[in-house]
C-alpha cells in the first residue's frame, strides 16, 4: 500500500485549506457535495484506515471536529473517494469503508424490528430500503465483512462487537428462492449467510 501511495500525484492543496473552504460552505445539515462541480486538483496525502482512523501526511488526525468536518465533504465517484468543496476536489485513499458503525439500537422484533446504527463520526442510519445492510465474505477464509449504507453511496463497516450482537438478532427466512439467515429492519430482510451453511 505504501509503495502504491508514493506513486500517486500528491498536490499542494493542504488539509487546512480544504477545511477552511468546507467551513465557509457549510450551513445546516450536510453540504450538497453531489451538486458541486469544482476542478479536480489531484490527490491529497490523506488516508482513512479500516478502523476509521483518518491520517494526513502519515499522522493520525486527532481532532474529532476536524475528522467530522472532512467526513461531511466526502464523496464517492465510482470506486474513488474525494473531498469536495465548492472550489476544489482532491482524491484521498480509503482502505475499506469511509465510516465504521460502532454501535446500534434495536427496537421491536421480527419483521417490525428497526435497527439504527451510529458511526464513529456521529452519523446515524436506520437500516432499511434506503440504508441497506450487506455482508461480503472473504473468498478464502469465509470471514464476513458487514456494511450498512450511511449516506449517499458511502458505507460504514459494522464493527465486530456490533456484528456479534446483530447475529444474536438474526433469523432464518426465505429470500430469492432460498433459505437465509439474516436480519429484519424497517420491513426489509437482509440476508447474511445461507441457512444450510449454518446448519451443516
Amino acid at each position: 500500500m505504501a509503495k502504491a501511495m508514493r506513486t500517486q500525484n500528491y498536490v499542494t492543496p493542504s488539509a487546512d485549506g480544504i477545511a477552511a473552504a468546507a467551513r465557509a460552505a457549510s450551513g445546516r445539515g450536510l453540504p450538497p457535495v453531489e451538486r458541486w462541480k469544482p476542478p479536480f486538483c489531484g490527490d491529497l496525502d490523506m488516508r482513512i484506515a479500516r478502523d476509521g482512523t483518518w491520517f494526513y501526511l502519515g499522522t493520525p488526525i486527532g481532532r474529532f471536529e476536524l475528522v467530522k468536518l472532512f467526513s461531511s465533504i466526502l464523496r464517492k465517484d465510482g470506486e474513488k473517494y474525494f473531498l469536495v468543496t465548492p472550489v476544489e476536489m482532491v482524491g484521498i485513499t480509503v482502505e475499506d469503508a469511509p465510516f465504521v458503525a460502532i454501535d446500534f439500537e434495536a427496537e421491536g422484533a421480527g419483521e417490525s424490528q428497526v435497527l439504527t446504527f451510529q458511526t464513529h463520526v456521529g452519523d446515524f442510519a436506520v437500516a432499511g430500503p434506503d440504508h441497506p445492510i450487506r455482508v461480503v465474505r472473504d473468498a478464502e477464509t469465509g470471514e464476513p465483512a458487514p456494511y450498512v449504507l450511511v449516506r449517499r453511496n458511502l458505507e460504514a463497516l459494522i464493527d465486530r462487537k456490533s456484528f456479534y450482537r446483530l447475529v444474536e438478532l438474526g433469523v432464518h427466512h426465505e429470500h430469492d428462492g432460498a433459505r437465509w439467515f439474516g436480519l429484519w429492519s424497517s420491513g426489509q430482510f437482509f440476508p447474511m449467510i445461507p441457512s444450510e451453511e449454518l446448519e451443516a
